[in-house]
This record gives C-alpha cells, sequence and structure tokens, in this order.
C-alpha cells in the first residue's frame, strides 16, 4: 500500500517480520509487528478461528463436527475463511480488556486480528487521531490476507469506527464487509463535554503530556494537512460492501444525528442500529450486541 498525503490509498505488499512471530503448533494465537506504508511498526496480533483463550486457557474450541466451549457444549457460526479485523477507540490498544473481550466474542465466528494504532500500546509512531491510522489498518487487514483469509470485516469503534470507513472508501475492493460501531460522522465536532475534553487533550503541549504519560497514548503535534476524508464524505464511496453502523442512545461523545448522517449517506447498502442505554465504544459493548454483529457479519461476507 502506498500513500499520497492522507487522502489516497493504494495496495502494495506488507509482511511481517518473522523474527517477532510467537507462533505455537496447537493454534494458539501469533503476535508480529507489521510495518506500513510510511514505516510505522504495528503490533499486531492473530487469533484462528474458533479457538477462544482467556488467561491462557481455551474457552472455546472448534472440533471437526463443529465448535464447543471448555465444558463440551456446542457452538455454531464459525466461519472458515472468514476474519475480523479490530480498530479499536482512541487511547486503546490490542492488550486493553475491552478489545481483548471483543476479540474472544469474534473468534466464536472465524479468525480475529487485533493490533494497535500507531502512538498506542507498543506499536511505533504518534496518533494523528485517525488520519493516517488508516494506513495501520490496511496493513492488519493486508497480513489477514497473506494469512489465507478471503473474506474480511473490519469492524471499528470510535476512532477506528471512523478508520474503517475511510480505508472502505479509499479501497473498496479490500473488504468484505464492513462495521463502525460509536464512530463521529463529522470532523472537529466539539458539542459534547467529552470531545472539548478530548480536543483540549490533542491540541494542547499538556494535553499531549497528559495522553503519553496519563493514557499511554502518543499524540503527534502536528495539525492535520490536508484535511482527511470525513466520516460521512466516506461512506457513500462503500457501496456496495455491505455497511453496519452502530451507535448507543446513550453516547456522552457523539448524539445521534452522527449516525444518522451516516445511515443516511450509506442509503440501501447501510443499516443503523441504536442500541438503547449502550454508551460509547467497546467498553460499553455488551456481549449480545456483540454476538448480534458476528451473525450480521456472517450473514454479509461469511
Amino acid at each position: 500500500m502506498d500513500t499520497d498525503g492522507a487522502g489516497h490509498v493504494a495496495r502494495s505488499t506488507i509482511r511481517p517480520h518473522s523474527e517477532t512471530l510467537n507462533v505455537t503448533r496447537d493454534g494458539a494465537p501469533m503476535r508480529t509487528f507489521l510495518h506500513t506504508a510510511d514505516g510505522v511498526a504495528i503490533d499486531s496480533v492473530y487469533e484462528p478461528g474458533g479457538v477462544v483463550y482467556d488467561s491462557g486457557k481455551v474457552v472455546y474450541e472448534r472440533v471437526d463436527e463443529g465448535a464447543r466451549n471448555g465444558s463440551g457444549n456446542a457452538i455454531s457460526g464459525v466461519s472458515q475463511g472468514l476474519v475480523f479485523v479490530i480498530a479499536h477507540g482512541f487511547t486503546g490498544d490490542a492488550d486493553r480488556p475491552h478489545v481483548r473481550r471483543v476479540a474472544r466474542v469474534f473468534a466464536r465466528y472465524g479468525a480475529v486480528v487485533t493490533f494497535s494504532f500507531r502512538g498506542h500500546g507498543r506499536s511505533g509512531g504518534r496518533s494523528t487521531v485517525g488520519d493516517r491510522e488508516v494506513l495501520d489498518l490496511a496493513a492488519a487487514v493486508a497480513w489477514a490476507r497473506e494469512l489465507g483469509h478471503t473474506r474480511v470485516v473490519t469492524v471499528g469503534f470510535s476512532m477506528g469506527g471512523s478508520v474503517a470507513l475511510r480505508h472502505a472508501a479509499l479501497d473498496a475492493s479490500g473488504v468484505e464487509a464492513v462495521v463502525s460501531v460509536s464512530a463521529p460522522a463529522r470532523w472537529f465536532y466539539r458539542g459534547t463535554a467529552p470531545m472539548r475534553r478530548l480536543h483540549w487533550l490533542v491540541t494542547r503541549p499538556s494535553g499531549r503530556l497528559v495522553g503519553r504519560y496519563g493514557l499511554r497514548t502518543r499524540i503527534h503535534h502536528r495539525q492535520w494537512d490536508p484535511v482527511p476524508l470525513s466520516p460521512v464524505e466516506a461512506v457513500p464511496r462503500i457501496a456496495p460492501t455491505p455497511l453496519l453502523v452502530v451507535h448507543g442512545d446513550q453516547d456522552a461523545y457523539f448524539p445521534l444525528d452522527h449516525p444518522r448522517m451516516l445511515a443516511d449517506a450509506a442509503g440501501e447498502h447501510g443499516e443503523l442500529w441504536v442500541e438503547h442505554g449502550m454508551g460509547h465504544a467497546e467498553n460499553a459493548a455488551p456481549e449480545p450486541l456483540l454476538r448480534r454483529i458476528g451473525d450480521w457479519a456472517v450473514a454479509r461476507a461469511g
């Protein structure tokens, strides 16, 4: 993949560094650093579908006749060839408990790739809060393809949701379905107190220090130039790829006009779920909702 500024994406081959792989013979996860088109090292984890780990123990395992949980009870829905690539929200990373919880649920339906955006966790670089992060997601999707998966579903939360929308718009053939959870429709929104605090965090030197040492997130000091394609502008370009927009009616960051704008822009190829009582992003997504998203993904792309 290559990039021309913040708004053009094209394909190229992105290879993991094999010397960093941590692979076991029993189907356990493997971990590596991917390199993006602009040279940033992205900490990434692959988990084979149907084998779900929690604290080092197998919680769910696919067997020849289907899948079973740790008690031997059958489960269903695992799709060979399907992979979920999860894009976390701002200040998250691949090791955060809520990201691991999401991965555990989706691993019941297919393989899962999680990664830490630039400036987050063990990844290199500094966060551009949704701009060049599209290169990080592209590297993860390319890795999933190289691992042999023929059907890719990107699932993004908050900032990750906006990145998933832009990634699909810039390379619509790159994925089979897109899920955006708690994503903004437009940039520079300051209409809620949490978003005003986030703007202080990103734009002020003192805020970036808090981000670095308090939230383990290294934020780039440069402003966007040029301003990337907004999520609502990206959505029409995703068609005919299936799109699911999910948003909680108790989201403290982005009110419901944001998902409604995205759904209106999507037209017939998009679907909107407004979740009663749900707050913001992966922290607030309950397991039944994640299972419904998994069912939707299997039906659309599996």
